[in-house]
């Protein structure tokens, strides 16, 4: 009897074993259900589907109001309390309450300035900058979206000049001034003006400076100034801010790198074009370099502030700004760009020769990759314009910039665009 049950209990646990067994066998290519994202942003730049579209119109860019050269409240005050200094440009934040004030002193060097924040009533809120600091690269000078912060390039200070006084002063006992048209009342008014005006604060301290351009925020008052790249060494001249404010792209290149380039443009007689390295720089002074490689075009951010987009010659690549494990796609068209080149080649050949029927390009069967020496129009990407998260638009030309300019030359400048769409994940 108890022999009986052992062989039942075994066979029992046979059986069970061998259950087990093919369930884990069991094929699993049974079909799985995809999850389709609802936007862009939740998908890594290395799961990118696109579709390369040639010779489109170029992206409608979003009307900018015009900016004041110089804020005329922000002069008044440079005018009447400010006589050894000189307002070269302002910069007004989005929502119109904050105005940064670039300028500088007599006696500064050429491509040395200063800055300090006013409000949009012309008042002196804060001194930004240290008298030992010097900003350079005044057009790259950026409020952040929000209007809660803004970015600028600065450095040592160079070895000032001493202020030169140019003419001679006006003399107050000329009948000009003692005329008896002068309504003494107005004069007496300006008198007290001046006398109450309020001094001008002093330059702030204690701001880290560094000997290359390294890259400074500070609040929308105008205060904590703070260089956000520490990198002695590095020279930082572009940057961009995240449409939704949190971080800056900018590009970065060694001061070796730098010299070799400016001095090779000067032999030349061309105008300096510098190259960088891409990276992200967070407001908080977190930097992470996206690519070894060198470009001069300009980084662009996606629309949803989740990817950035930077161009290398024929190719893209487009990087995710965040996450844990961020992933990098690269996108190379130079196969599409010799095929479309010679396309539009052929059409403009068409166009000219007006006694020859044109023949729709589209007919036309491409079996080999055409000669890129052939090609005029085939030409490196120099700009990028990312107006929605699903359009990337890339333009390619011939770029020529020469100190003569009527020896500059920019020619077959082409709109093309990448259309992007998510790889479908499955559900495991």
């Amino acid at each position: 009897m108890a022999t009986n049950q052992t062989y039942r209990s075994i066979h029992v646990f046979v059986v069970t074993a061998f259950q087990i067994i093919v369930s884990a066998c069991a094929p699993t290519d049974a079909p799985q259900p995809t999850i389709a994202p609802t936007s862009l942003s939740q998908v890594p730049a290395v799961r990118f589907n696109y579709r390369y579209e040639a010779d489109v119109p170029p992206p409608t860019e979003t009307a900018k109001a015009s900016a004041e050269e110089r804020n005329a409240a922000v002069q008044s005050d440079f005018d009447q309390n400010r006589a050894q200094e000189v307002l070269d440009k302002t910069f007004a934040s989005a929502n119109g309450k904050r105005i940064a004030a670039l300028y500088h002193r007599l006696g500064d060097l050429p491509s040395e300035f200063r800055l300090d924040m006013y409000g949009d009533d012309g008042k002196l809120l804060h001194k930004m900058t240290a008298d030992l600091m010097a900003v350079h690269f005044p057009d790259t000078i950026r409020w952040s979206p929000d209007s809660e912060s803004l970015a600028f390039v600065a450095m040592i200070r160079g070895v000032q000049n001493e202020p030169e006084v140019s003419g001679t002063p006006p003399d107050l006992s000329t009948p000009a001034n003692t005329a008896s048209n002068v309504d003494p009342e107005a004069n007496a008014g300006d008198a007290n003006a001046n006398t109450l005006a309020a001094p001008t604060p002093a330059a702030p301290t204690g701001i880290l400076t560094f000997r290359t351009e390294q890259i400074y925020i500070s609040n929308a008052d105008g205060s904590s100034v703070k260089s956000v790249t520490q990198t002695d060494g590095l020279i930082y001249f572009y940057y961009a801010w995240a449409p939704d404010s949190s971080a800056l792209v900018a590009l970065a290149s060694t001061q070796r790198e730098w010299q070799f380039l400016q001095f090779r443009a000067e032999t030349n007689g061309e105008i300096f074009v510098p190259v960088g390295r891409p990276r992200i720089v967070e407001k908080n002074g977190r930097e992470r370099r996206l690519d070894d490689g060198l470009s001069a075009v300009h980084p662009v951010w996606s629309p949803d502030s989740t990817k950035i987009g930077c161009a290398f010659d024929t190719q893209i690549r487009v990087y995710d700004a965040g996450g844990t494990s961020p992933t990098q796609a690269a996108i190379p068209l130079r196969n599409q760009l010799l095929i479309s080149s010679q396309a539009y080649d052929r059409e403009q050949q068409q166009k000219l020769n007006a006694d020859q029927t044109p023949e729709s390009n589209a007919n036309v069967q491409v079996s080999t990759l055409p000669d890129e020496k052939s090609l005029v129009s085939f030409n490196p990407i120099v700009t990028l314009a990312w107006p929605e998260d699903s359009t990337l638009y890339f333009q390619t030309a011939f770029v020529k910039r020469m100190k003569k300019e009527i020896d500059s030359v920019t020619s077959f400048p082409r709109w093309h665009r990448l259309i992007f769409t998510p790889q479908a994940t499955t559900n495991r």
